[in-house]
């Protein structure tokens, strides 16, 4: 059951910085309703797990610089017997094969029918230069999955044997640079011009669908989507390959992303940022940290789930920020000061629990979050849980890759 505070609709345990932030978007444009999933916490402009829905309007802050950033997931034709000696070579070829960071490790370009999509007209419409430069970035990137928290993981289905692939991440420099680019041209500023420095409490950047500007970002949006789908099916593809093996079945989701959806008998823009979307029925993997399980869902035909405007958790939420984990980055002497966890701590864990990892650093160990379990106890009202996915092996960007791109 959620509670409501200020006219927000909260789910878990309220933090007050992620409060605070959806009241200022309550306080801003046509808002129907404000939402808080249980794995909140603040972000910029609008809280990461916060939903804002909007009569009209869409906001490209609330969307925000990792549009279409979301999961994955892949149940494989294997057992885990038939790959239980061979994972720590698995995940070596992961991630020798698979393309984290910024760059591209291998030399191999992928090429995609989205790029003839009529939707590059908007980048067009911008100018040439822009358009040329963002489908150059895009061409090159897809298929790479960053840093941060975006992972490749390979689980196990305890209860049946089964494996299970996913992989979390959004639309690279291309969604990033669109996002800087539409949040300057909202400001009056070109699209090309460095984005300038906002506060993570600013009230949100808000567009009018029916202006030419929010017309563009839409399209724009929906394109920077329709790349984030093909590069996680490619890098599922990609590991598909590796393991030898077939899909039988696949759940795939945006979460952070603007819907045009019918709520209440009206239609409406959904903006979730760090949510997934549960309408009833609907599938989505919800990951949970290196250390601990994962879960594909399926929501809810229920009053609290309608409540909820179709929408749920997209991960277990975060309890400690980056720095505060690994302590601050100098990235001209690629040193770190201070920092919480150490990695003694993080590799324990990880082979406590029976995690092959490969990459990633201590801003990214379990410690850092919530656990899954609690989170998706406050929406078992909404969504039911159909399978548990305990990770055998996760590989990440390495701890100190340095990505603009990340969210």
């Amino acid at each position: 059951m959620y509670q409501t505070i200020n006219n927000v609709r909260v789910w878990g345990n309220p933090l007050e910085n992620a409060v605070s932030q959806a009241v200022t978007c309550a306080q801003h444009g046509n808002v129907v309703q404000v939402l808080l999933m249980a794995d909140h916490h603040k972000g910029y402009s609008q809280p990461v797990g916060g939903v804002v829905v909007y009569d009209g309007q869409i906001s490209p802050s609330g969307v925000g610089y990792d549009i279409a950033c979301g999961n994955k997931a892949v149940k494989t034709d294997l057992k885990y017997e038939e790959i239980k000696g061979k994972i720590s070579t698995i995940m070596d070829t992961i991630a020798k094969e698979i393309s984290f960071g910024i760059g591209r490790s291998n030399s191999e370009k992928v090429e995609h029918e989205l790029f003839d999509d009529e939707n590059w007209a908007v980048y067009r419409t911008i100018g040439k230069q822009e358009h040329d430069t963002l489908k150059a970035l895009a061409r090159n990137q897809l298929g790479t999955v960053g840093s941060g928290n975006h992972f490749v993981d390979i689980f196990v289905e305890e209860s049946t044997g089964d494996v299970w692939i996913a992989n979390h991440f959004g639309s690279r420099g291309f969604g990033h640079k669109t996002a800087s680019g539409f949040l300057n041209l909202a400001q009056g500023k070109k699209f090309a011009d460095k984005a300038a420095g906002e506060s993570m409490d600013q009230p949100p950047t808000l567009l009018d669908l029916t202006s030419e500007l929010g017309d563009m970002y839409f399209r724009a949006m929906t394109l920077a989507g329709k790349y984030a789908y093909a590069g996680r099916d490619y890098v599922s593809d990609q590991v598909l390959s590796i393991l030898g093996a077939k899909s039988l079945f696949e759940v795939h989701n945006h979460h952070n992303f603007a819907w045009k959806e019918m709520h209440n008998g009206k239609e409406v823009v959904v903006v979730r940022k760090g949510a997934t979307p549960s309408s009833p029925n609907q599938l989505g993997f919800i990951g949970g940290s290196m250390g601990d399980f994962s879960v594909i869902v399926k929501g809810k035909d229920s009053n609290e789930n309608a409540d909820a405007f179709y929408s749920t958790v997209h991960g277990a939420g975060r309890i400690m920020s980056r720095t505060e984990a690994a302590g601050k980055m100098n990235w001209k002497t690629r040193t770190r000061k201070g920092g919480k966890i150490s990695y003694e701590q993080m590799n324990s864990a990880i082979k406590q629990f029976g995690v092959e990892l490969r990459g990633a650093g201590t801003d990214e160990s379990p410690f850092v979050y919530k656990n899954l379990g609690d989170v998706l106890e406050a929406h078992k009202e909404t969504v039911d849980v159909l399978h548990v996915l305990k990770p055998i092996g996760v590989c990440m960007a390495g701890a100190d890759e340095f990505d603009p791109y990340k969210d």
